[in-house]
């Protein structure tokens, strides 16, 4: 489940924010900085605000328990530690990255690994440098959330881990009034993933858990050693002719968008309810935490629909692509569709079906604990 603001060699993969065009850079862009912005909570006892949910039918077959951190009213228990979770979900066992990624995605991956080179100079040349940069700035301005920090916000990033069947990458959480998250991790290090403040108040905690599983996404798929990578490619073409570096760069961002498809489907894997997904998009499009009441998932993925008739004209056509060729994010109303579209493939529910376990042998996250003590813990 993005954003921040521009995509850098080494630098952080982003959640958001994807109207903006980008161009490479290549060294690593600080995310935005701290503002001093107080973030307002009206539940006390809970990392996020009281909202009300955007209309919506739930899906058929679906369970109704809570998820972490909204069960008891997202309190945290007496002992500081977030309420257990009580939803029975897929737990992929031996997931690789494979199984899910955008055929383009896979594609561009392929092409990065046969370059000789390539990955030796983003893990051990650029890498260091931009992980360590990032690393001291998080440690030193934001929060880390763990055990005893944050607790039901950890909670949700350990058990999305412990699902896409990972290692829980360190989490901070900035105060910044831009809804966004990112993650870092390129030359092996211990990885970790941002929040932001006002992201935390955008989204319930079901839609905060599926931005981190995009997040965790990333980390799964390699996109930070490989974003180097190709940041490093495109560098080495700018002394050739201009037609060729922009053949480049063009080619980079149909990259990126198409890693940031990979990673929605990430989220969708986390969630396993594509109104969640869809829902997190529509608040990062327009959403406001005022006005969650009055927002109609349905009515979003309609808008979508109506896009894509829209732009299937020889002269829409032309408009979309000018108007997103720069852009290192797809619009949010093409994610809304794809995730959507992918939630009914067979891929999708092949996926879950054999990793859903039986009412009869349980079924909360108790297992799954058990089973990944090490990224839980």
């Amino acid at each position: 489940m993005q954003h921040s603001m521009c995509r850098t060699a080494g630098g952080p993969r982003l959640w958001g924010n994807s109207g903006t065009p980008r161009r490479v850079s290549a060294l690593p862009r600080r995310p935005l900085q701290q503002t001093g912005v107080k973030a307002y909570n009206d539940a006390p006892s809970s990392p996020w605000p009281r909202q009300s949910q955007p209309s919506q039918s739930p899906p058929a077959g679906s369970s109704t328990a809570a998820l972490p951190g909204s069960s008891n009213g997202g309190k945290a228990a007496a002992d500081g530690t977030a309420p257990p979770p009580r939803r029975r979900v897929a737990v992929y066992r031996g997931l690789s990255a494979a199984q899910f990624q955008h055929p383009l995605d896979q594609q561009n991956t392929r092409l990065f690994r046969v370059l000789p080179g390539l990955e030796l100079v983003a893990r051990n040349l650029m890498g260091p440098v931009a992980e360590q940069v990032l690393l001291l700035e998080n440690m030193g301005t934001s929060l880390k959330a763990g055990p005893d920090q944050l607790p039901s916000l950890h909670r949700l990033l350990t058990e999305a881990a412990a699902i896409l069947q990972m290692d829980a990458p360190d989490l901070y959480v900035r105060q910044n009034p831009v809804p966004n998250a990112y993650t870092l991790a390129i030359a092996g290090r211990k990885p970790f993933v941002v929040v932001h403040t006002a992201l935390l108040e955008l989204l319930t905690p079901e839609e905060v858990q599926a931005v981190l599983a995009h997040e965790l996404g990333h980390l799964k798929c390699d996109h930070g050693v490989w974003l180097t990578a190709a940041n490093v490619l495109a560098l080495g073409t700018v002394s050739l002719l201009p037609v060729v570096s922009s053949a480049v760069e063009e080619g980079l961002m149909r990259w990126l968008r198409a890693a940031e498809l990979t990673c929605d489907r990430a989220a969708l894997l986390v969630a396993q309810d594509s109104k969640v997904v869809v829902s997190a998009l529509m608040k990062l499009a327009g959403g406001s935490p005022s006005l969650a009441g009055e927002l109609n998932i349905d009515a979003f993925l309609r808008q979508a629909r109506s896009y894509d008739e829209a732009t299937s004209s020889p002269v829409g056509w032309y408009l979309r692509n000018a108007q997103t060729r720069a852009l290192s994010h797809p619009l949010p109303v093409m994610r809304a569709r794809e995730v959507d579209r992918w939630s009914q493939s067979e891929q999708f529910k092949l996926l879950v079906a054999a990793n859903r376990p039986s009412s009869s042998k349980g079924g909360s996250l108790q297992q799954l604990r058990q089973a990944r003590s090490g990224s839980l813990q």
